[in-house]
């Protein structure tokens, strides 16, 4: 699996995650999955929506 998620945004995505999934523990409700969803796309660095938007985030390694 390509990486398309990277730097800032993964930061953000695992921060974020973090608090959604620690918010819905107090509020009860199922926004624990969308916490989730979010974290996983910053641990695993891998985006679908990205993926079917062409969009990458990461640095781009260029051959030497």
């Amino acid at each position: 699996m390509m990486q398309n998620v990277g730097g800032v945004d993964r930061l953000i995505r695992i921060v974020l995650g973090i608090v959604v999934m620690l918010w819905s523990l107090n509020a009860g409700n199922f926004w624990w999955i969308a916490g989730a969803v979010i974290l996983a796309t910053g641990l695993f660095r891998f985006c679908g929506l990205y993926k079917l938007l062409g969009i990458s985030t990461c640095k781009l390694k260029t051959p030497t």
